[in-house]
């Protein structure tokens, strides 16, 4: 009767403890080809007897390694994922067949698997007479991992076109110059949020006339450790003296002016959620091929009058062609302004979903 009562759903404990599986699913490592993921396990007491997160490719999965620090204590007991066990066998087995050998008698899991070659642990799991509950907290699964969910259900990378102008749009002065548009919060904001990518793609452009290093940098402008794949993309040869081929990060150069192309090649080598950074022809050229899933625009409280626009010409002649936004923050951040915003469905009506000014937490970007 006890054990009965213990393996009883009871949804309020199921969802904190599923919350501590999320925040062990955090320490996993940005930019990895794997999602995040954290795994809690109980005995048949209700007591936490293991914890574990993945910490990359190669590594072994959450639910092992909580498994392991559980031992014999997880046999009858309770397991907490943040993601459907999966059921198949890559650099490491499957984690359904581990919960299965170590005897758990129930697995709760927050977001379903939708990777095709992964998915059906709980049907595994469900066969071998172990109960499971599905959706705990899987929205915030889904943040969490919400570049690696994107670009297994679309087959391509989440992209982020990210640019600074004027209030009155320019990205750079009538002279070419465009430094320091923003100010030095804003610029931080960038790199705090480069961070959180896996690649930052510019065009050839760019890269010969200002000449960027594409790194993520501290407070102390130094590279820090983990830095995204810079990618130059175009038919121009890449200067040998250009900053993109220093050592201090890794630089692929993509002969093509296609962004469904440069995005199929990103996704081979398991590329989940590039931050677009190019000038407004590169801009232009994933807007109109409907590649730009999110926007994110610094907006100076300044005036140029004249210089580069932040996209270049998208064939648009009439206002009722205009390439509306959905807006879904608006934030200051020092002397600027921040808006985060998607592109609205042509036959959507266009709306506005202004959070607060308060900056989110950025573990699901």
């Amino acid at each position: 009767m006890a054990d009965r009562e213990v393996n009883e759903p009871d949804h309020q404990r199921d969802v904190a403890l599923m919350r501590r599986a999320l925040e062990l699913a955090a320490r996993g490592p940005l930019g990895d080809p794997n999602p995040r993921v954290g795994a809690v396990i109980l005995d048949r007491a209700g007591a936490v007897v293991g914890e574990g997160f993945h910490e990359g490719a190669g590594t072994p999965h959450a639910e092992v390694m909580a498994l392991r620090e559980a031992g014999e204590s997880a046999r009858g007991g309770t397991a907490v994922v943040t993601l459907e066990p999966c059921a198949h066998t890559g650099l490491t087995g499957p984690c359904s067949q581990a919960l299965i050998e170590a005897g758990v008698s129930r697995v709760v899991f927050a977001q379903t698997d939708p990777n095709p070659s992964a998915r059906g642990g709980r049907a595994l799991l469900e066969a071998a007479g172990i109960a499971t509950t599905a959706g705990v907290l899987a929205e915030e699964s889904m943040a969490l991992n919400d570049a690696w969910t994107f670009s297994v259900v679309h087959g391509r990378p989440k992209v982020t076109w990210k640019y600074a102008a004027t209030l009155d749009g320019r990205s750079a002065a009538a002279d070419g110059s465009s430094q320091w548009i923003t100010g030095p919060e804003a610029r931080a904001d960038v790199h705090r949020r480069r961070a959180h990518c896996d690649a930052i793609l510019v065009g050839t452009g760019t890269v010969i006339a200002d000449d960027p290093a594409l790194t993520v940098r501290g407070p102390d402008g130094r590279p820090t450790a983990r830095q995204p794949l810079r990618v130059v993309m175009g038919l121009r040869q890449i200067p040998d003296s250009a900053r993109v081929l220093v050592l201090d990060a890794p630089t692929v150069h993509l002969t093509t002016h296609d962004p469904a192309e440069a995005l199929k090649s990103l996704a081979e080598q398991e590329i989940h959620h590039v931050w677009l950074e190019g000038g407004p022809t590169v801009a232009a050229a994933f807007l109109e091929a409907g590649l730009v899933d999110e926007v994110i625009a610094y907006i100076a409280p300044a005036f140029l009058g004249a210089g580069a626009p932040a996209v270049g010409d998208l064939g648009i002649q009439s206002i009722g062609q205009a390439l509306r936004l959905t807006t879904h923050e608006v934030t200051t951040i020092g002397a600027d302004i921040r808006i985060r915003a998607s592109i609205t469905p042509r036959a959507a009506t266009p709306s506005t979903a202004i959070t607060s000014t308060a900056i989110p937490n950025q573990e699901g970007l």
